[in-house]
């Protein structure tokens, strides 16, 4: 039997801005938490390129660019949808209870 997949509380949601950005470190991984119109989204701030940070990086839509070598990447996945980058970042699933900010955690 699968258990529940497990969220531990990052942020108030108060904490982020619509259309901004907040930077986490969660078991040493570096994540990037992204208000995008009211729409949560949590990846990994990392460019799989190069393993520089991504996080800072300007918005297109749904995707990330990368401040560096322009690859993208899609916030609501993870997937990488640019050169030079071929392989996805993190991603994790984001919920919201009672003005309360939470990401899955996998570890």
């Amino acid at each position: 039997m699968m258990s529940e997949p497990r969220f531990i509380e990052v942020a108030e949601l108060a904490e982020i801005p619509v259309n901004e950005r907040i930077f986490l470190e969660i078991d040493e991984m570096q994540i990037v938490l992204i208000n995008l119109a009211g729409e949560l989204f949590a990846v990994g701030d990392v460019c799989t390129h190069d393993d520089g940070p991504a996080g800072d990086g300007e918005l297109d839509g749904y995707e990330l660019i990368c401040p560096r070598h322009g690859a993208r990447f899609d916030i609501r996945s993870g997937k990488a949808t640019r050169a030079p980058a071929f392989t996805d970042i993190p991603y994790y699933p984001v919920k919201i209870e009672a003005g309360k900010v939470f990401i899955q955690n996998f570890s």
